[in-house]
């Protein structure tokens, strides 16, 4: 590493509720250390959907800016995150045949060719394409294939789709506050990498991410991605419902979701009471806690059991042996564990950041695991630049830079197959 530059890795979170940028620094050997964190209120987004470009791209800008400010370095590109009710996720088979008796990068690409040539809508493209276990001649389960001998080589995949124009539109806002995309991630899996362990994926687990505008969902079974959905019911639906059944203002409502929000209420002592502001000039009133809790549990209820007709539709209900693990914003909602354990009888867990060093009193809260996600994929795949220390003049950090570069690093990904199918089963 040269004197005066450092490799950065920078995940950026676009939600609904808000902008995240996490700027970690590259220690060498695959890790790296948190150097700085910025986020910003967003309202460019609907259900995890750009719908004001100037509004998203003020708030990407602030965000980064903060993040700057902390790092003290020059942000130039970033790993973000996509979303949205557009996603759609396909489980897919390939087959082709080993051109040298022994399976090659070259086997492998092709089988990943093969296995993501499924038929599409012509408004959807391929993000992801996600490998859940190889099959070589009868031989069954293989995760790493490369140097096995053979004659036929199989792949089960899952394919991760989402909408070309709201992939390109989050580009397009990164790309306006003179940023590369050096990659867009699906938001569910960046939170799967930073919230489970080896160990759940394993034995199987369902990870819900619930943001501001949507519920994310991804199961996990044998160290492979096996299913993903969205539900478009999220902690906005909450808030909303607050501030219609009290009467108060949409930004005072998520104020007291967040201070005295809770999801069971078994929890809440009867004589519990809380503020409440009213709207315009009438004076704020006092209303029993009972009463915000009759707002939310129902609301928390009926998500959790749109996940649990997920699991069923899927069949994977008695299949995720480590149970569920919750996390984004509105998982911190008093009682939602324990909510969503009667609901789904599975054991549940609110799932905090826990794989990055660096910053762990800031990051290490459900509020940053898509953003800590991103910069561990990041640092899996490489996707790091060199940037200026901050005293650089902004000027260089232009959107008239060179803009390939952000595409050769996320390109580069292709040419370390062995590297990302030991990554994807991780």
């Amino acid at each position: 590493m040269k004197r005066g530059s450092q490799e950065l890795i920078v995940g950026l979170d676009i939600g609904t509720s808000k902008v995240a940028c996490i700027v970690a620094q590259g220690r060498g050997n695959g890790e790296a250390e948190i150097i700085g964190v910025g986020q910003h209120p967003s309202r460019g987004l609907r259900k995890g959907v750009v719908v004001d470009i100037e509004s998203t791209v003020q708030a990407i800008t602030r965000a980064v800016q903060e993040a700057e400010l902390m790092a003290g370095v020059q942000i130039r590109g970033a790993v973000v995150g996509i979303a949205g009710g557009h996603i759609r996720g396909h489980n897919s088979h390939g087959i082709v045949a080993i051109k040298s008796k022994e399976v090659s990068n070259d086997d492998i690409g092709r089988v990943m060719d093969a296995a993501r040539a499924i038929i599409i809508p012509q408004d959807q493209n391929v993000i992801h394409v996600l490998p859940q276990e190889f099959m070589i001649d009868s031989q069954e389960g293989v995760r790493d294939p490369i140097g096995m001998s053979g004659v036929r080589l199989e792949a089960q995949v899952h394919i991760v789709t989402g909408a070309v124009s709201a992939a390109q539109n989050i580009s397009k806002c990164v790309e306006r506050c003179g940023l590369h995309v050096q990659g867009l991630v699906l938001e569910q899996l960046a939170s799967a990498d930073a919230t489970l362990t080896a160990d759940e994926k394993e034995l199987g687990v369902c990870l819900v991410d619930i943001g501001g505008g949507t519920t994310d969902i991804a199961i996990f079974r044998d160290g492979a991605v096996r299913h993903t959905a969205v539900i478009p019911i999220a902690g906005d639906q909450i808030t909303n419902d607050i501030a219609l059944g009290l009467r108060t203002p949409p930004a005072e409502a998520e104020q007291i979701k967040k201070l005295y929000g809770c999801a069971l209420g078994d929890l809440i002592e009867q004589d519990d009471e809380i503020p409440v502001p009213s709207v315009g000039t009438r004076p704020p009133r006092t209303v029993s806690r009972r009463v915000l809790n009759d707002i939310i549990e129902p609301r928390v209820k009926e998500l959790f059991e749109l996940i649990l007709a997920e699991l069923r539709r899927t069949g994977y209900e008695d299949l995720v042996a480590a149970g569920v693990v919750v996390t984004g914003g509105s998982s911190q909602l008093e009682g939602i564990a324990e909510l969503a354990e009667e609901i789904l009888h599975l054991p549940v867990r609110v799932g905090a950041p826990m794989h990055l060093p660096g910053m762990e009193t800031v990051v290490r809260n459900p509020w940053h695991a898509t953003g800590v996600g991103l910069v561990m994929y990041g640092v899996h795949n490489h996707l790091s630049g060199q940037a200026e220390p901050a005293q650089v003049p902004a000027a260089a950090s232009s959107a008239t830079h060179d803009h390939n570069r952000g595409g050769r690093l996320a390109g580069g990904m292709l040419g370390r197959i062995r590297s990302w199918v030991q990554t994807s089963f991780g």
